[in-house]
């Protein structure tokens, strides 16, 4: 029938299907070369999952699996940095800057712009980026008054198209952290929270602060710090006159992006700081945000016009400030200040004009003189005469010095390993073999021989270049944050030659 001869074993789409039925060798070798794909699919397979170094040795045969052995993967097959040494990196980030000494205007006026429009609803920072912003705004007021006790800050917000005042220009910190946490959460009925919406601009936000700064004196840095989201400036007019003014009125200003670089921002800050671009950044994340934006804590390097030098006479370069240091006072009956006009009983009492202030520092309302303690001048005192950057100590050098401990917190250190493991791969004719690199080089206290990349050491030892002493990284970071004087020298004070306490020494 034609039905069976259709589905009979006869016809055939490939003559290779049905060997098998037809003949037991062919069968047995179709066997032969499935099982041996399956043989060589298996091991594409486990040669994907294996790593590079895992898969063979020189020495070794075909069909053997190379499997290395611990001292092996101890000695060379590491990354380069263990754990601790990246997180001995993350810690020294901060104190990876240039201590040499310059003229810094320790007196600054500040205005800080927030971006608040639309842009700052993505989610690329948790929960979002208006929010992360708002925390970290905070942090940034309370370091910027630690740091410099004696300047002044506004904020100011970019909103819908427009830019509004948060806080007025001052110095008190408290009023700037109630004021930034009032655009999340209104502190009284008359103030509204100002979720993000619209659009940011630029030439609203400069032209405000540009207006904010035009009446602070000539002693202080006039400068503008951008926080900006977004990708686009919605601008009524030329943002390009609003530069050559703030060029004229000596405005600098500083952008921290969280998206990509844009050209005008790129104009603004180079326009504006004699060419340096460097104060434009773009945060690649959360934690990066809040390091660039706790860096422009430093106040800046003061840079003198090339017409101010050839007009100024030399003895003119620097000018003299007056200052009041008025005395605390504790009144029986209440009577009201001169700054916010309320009853007190306490206060401090102007040494020009008694008139009574809240708090300090501040500019006296009545006379216009400047009132401050004297520890707000020692606070800002360490940014002109840094503390340097100590020295990351080899192995070879901690056996030389043969400390065991952290001079400062007495944290043990790690145990030096034997100089054969550490010193037999290095060239026994190098340098680095005889120890005339490892060494830290003293070249006076200029900062010469300093590098502005601070990496982590591979012993966990620290070296102050002066007193020689060894410390831990939470020391190196206490000591250059927030102490800004070495312990080791402090120590070390009938030495005459170390009464600086390994500070840089002002030069020219």
């Amino acid at each position: 029938m034609s039905g069976s001869d259709y589905s009979g074993s006869e016809y055939s789409g490939s003559d290779d299907e049905y060997v098998g039925a037809r003949g037991g060798r062919s069968g047995a070798s179709a066997a032969a070369q499935s099982m041996l794909q399956a043989q060589q699919q298996q091991a594409k397979k486990a040669e994907r999952k294996a790593p590079a170094w895992e898969r063979k040795r020189d020495d070794s045969s075909e069909d053997e699996e190379y499997i290395p052995t611990y001292e092996e993967i101890e000695t060379d097959q590491v990354p380069e940095k263990s754990l601790q040494q990246i997180e001995e990196d993350r810690k020294r980030k901060r104190l990876r800057k240039d201590t040499k000494p310059f003229q810094r205007g320790i007196i600054r006026h500040v205005v800080l712009v927030l971006d608040l429009s639309e842009a700052m609803l993505e989610k690329d920072m948790r929960p979002t980026r208006f929010h992360a912003t708002i925390r970290f705004a905070k942090d940034y007021v309370r370091e910027f008054f630690e740091q410099n006790p004696i300047s002044q800050m506004c904020v100011l917000g970019m909103h819908d198209g427009l830019c509004i005042r948060v806080s007025e220009l001052s110095g008190n910190p408290a009023d700037h952290i109630s004021r930034i946490q009032g655009l999340r959460t209104p502190a009284n009925a008359q103030d509204f929270s100002k979720e993000p919406k619209g659009s940011p601009s630029l030439q609203n936000a400069l032209e405000l602060a540009r207006a904010t700064l035009y009446h602070t004196p000539d002693h202080g840095t006039r400068e503008v710090i951008v926080v900006f989201g977004s990708l686009l400036s919605l601008d009524p007019g030329d943002i390009h006159q609003t530069i050559r003014a703030c060029v004229r009125d000596r405005v600098r200003v500083s952008v921290i992006g969280m998206s990509a670089r844009l050209k005008i921002c790129t104009e603004i800050v180079t326009r504006t700081n004699a060419g340096d671009e460097s104060e434009y950044v773009v945060a690649t994340d959360q934690e990066s945000l809040r390091e660039l934006l706790l860096a422009t804590t430093t106040p800046p390097v003061v840079r003198a016009t090339k017409s101010a030098q050839e007009t100024a006479p030399p003895e003119s370069a620097a000018a003299l400030m007056m200052m009041g240091f008025p005395s605390r006072v504790v009144e029986d009956t209440p009577t009201m200040c001169a700054c916010h006009g309320i009853l007190t009983t306490g206060g401090y009492t102007c040494s020009r004009c008694s008139a009574k202030v809240c708090s300090l520092p501040v500019t006296c309302p009545s006379c216009q003189l400047t009132l401050l303690l004297s520890t707000h001048l020692a606070r800002s005192y360490h940014h002109l005469f840094p503390l340097r950057n100590w020295a990351e100590v080899s192995w070879q050098r901690a056996r030389e010095k043969g400390t065991t401990a952290c001079l400062s917190c007495l944290n043990p250190f790690p145990t030096p390993p034997p100089p054969e493991e550490t010193d037999g791969n290095k060239d026994e004719g190098s340098e680095a073999a005889n120890g005339e690199k490892e060494r830290p080089i003293k070249k006076g206290r200029t900062g010469e021989d300093e590098s502005e990349e601070q990496k982590a050491s591979e012993s966990s030892r620290y070296e102050c270049r002066v007193c020689e002493s060894h410390f831990c990284i939470d020391c190196d970071m206490f000591c250059h944050m927030v102490l800004h004087n070495c312990p080791g020298c402090l120590s070390n004070l009938d030495v005459p030659e170390r009464q600086n306490g390994g500070d840089a020494e002002m030069t020219g």
